[in-house]
């Protein structure tokens, strides 16, 4: 009857967190949806062609528009790079489309509040400089070169036909072809498309930080964050955050809750930021890129992400510090207070029923086939899909 009752503490747990953070997941896919209808993949490789400060920043735009979902990142990465871009340009591109999206700062906002959200866009941003520098100063041509050659393979990774698909209204100005049924129907298809990527994560990550909210004691937290000892906090805090994330199997925004759990058991600020960053660099994304590049090139966006991840986390820490805006309550609602009739649960009916005709629009216009090609080769997607 224990082992019952721990089990459904934990389910609750993780249902709450889930009915806290859903209208923020539909509000910020839409609005992914809306952006990514209007950016042609095509496009997006052209700009990308160097590694100058233009690429770069064009790079992050365009990583802004992308979906969030980890494992399309990485494959679209690696369709842009072997189009033309600079593979410090896709790899930026990788940076900005998990750290950088609409859906994951408001899920922030709305689970953990505005400074988490501050900070995951500042260390974002950082994390763009910091690895143009580092591969400014260490990437070699012949990596670029062993990077491009084994790419060429085309060993398969995973939702490698959801990032070739360039569902892109063009013609017309943005309105123009936001408000056509063809604008619609893309913004339907990038919608549940997205959802359809991510869902595992998102169900992965929730249930796992229900089962540590309920089963893990804080005072086990404390000592392993050193919260006692702020100093060392601060110092551990920023290099544990991405191991803690090597080995969760959570990417994309379904590491966030996991995030939660964390903080509310005593890790630093900057740790938090660096763990929520780390979701490129767990354990199923380093064997694609190792399918991708090689073992000697995952061995160095490992090595390299790893050090731009920590250094963001321990100058956000800094910088919130300096500025007195790091949060001191450690208190998450969505853990401890439960599903309640409040503004929550109106906006996730209201919002409920926007993806309801979203969906709807998706199955009317011949959506149900695109599912089913989510994982197919890049190199076959030609011969589906325009």
């Amino acid at each position: 009857m224990q082992i019952l009752t721990s089990i459904g503490q934990a389910l609750f747990t993780s249902f709450s967190m889930f009915w806290e953070i859903l209208w923020p997941l539909i509000l910020g896919f839409t609005l992914s949806g809306i952006v990514q209808a209007v950016v042609s993949h095509q496009a997006m490789a052209k700009a990308l062609g160097g590694d100058r400060p233009v690429n770069l920043t064009l790079a992050t735009l365009f990583g802004i528009a992308s979906s969030s979902c980890s494992y399309a990142a990485v494959a679209l990465a690696r369709s842009i790079f072997l189009k033309g871009a600079s593979f410090t340009s896709a790899m930026v591109f990788e940076l900005a489309s998990t750290n950088l999206v609409i859906e994951l700062g408001i899920i922030l906002v709305v689970l953990m509040g505005w400074p988490f959200m501050a900070a995951e866009f500042v260390g974002g941003i950082l994390m763009v400089i910091f690895i143009a520098v580092i591969f400014r100063l260490t990437l070699t041509p012949k990596l670029v070169q062993m990077a491009r050659a084994h790419a060429e393979k085309g060993l398969m990774g995973r939702m490698e036909g959801h990032a070739a698909m360039d569902m892109s209204v063009s013609g017309g100005s943005f309105f123009s072809r936001l408000l056509s049924p063809r604008g619609f129907t893309a913004v339907s298809n990038f919608f549940v498309m997205d959802w359809a990527s991510v869902w595992v994560d998102i169900a992965l990550g929730l249930l796992i930080a229900g089962a540590l909210a309920a089963w893990v004691p804080n005072s086990f937290w404390n000592a392993f964050f050193f919260s006692n000892n702020p100093t060392i906090a601060k110092i551990e805090g920023p290099l544990v955050g991405p191991l803690v994330a090597v080995f969760s199997f959570v990417c994309s925004v379904g590491n966030v809750p996991l995030a939660a759990v964390l903080w509310r058991g005593g890790i630093s600020f900057g740790g938090v930021v660096s763990f929520i960053f780390a979701d490129l660099i767990i354990l199923p994304i380093l064997d694609i890129y190792r399918k991708y590049y090689s073992w000697r090139i995952m061995g160095y966006i490992l090595l390299t992400f790893y050090v731009t991840m920590a250094a963001a986390g321990y100058v956000v820490e800094f910088l919130f510090q300096a500025l007195g805006i790091i949060p001191q309550d450690r208190h998450v609602a969505a853990i401890t207070e439960g599903v309640q009739w409040n503004y929550t649960s109106i906006l996730n009916i209201v919002f409920l029923l926007l993806a309801a005709v979203l969906v709807i629009r998706f199955i009317r216009t011949g959506g149900i086939p695109m599912l089913r090609m989510m994982n197919t080769p890049e190199h076959d997607m030609a011969q589906h899909h325009g």
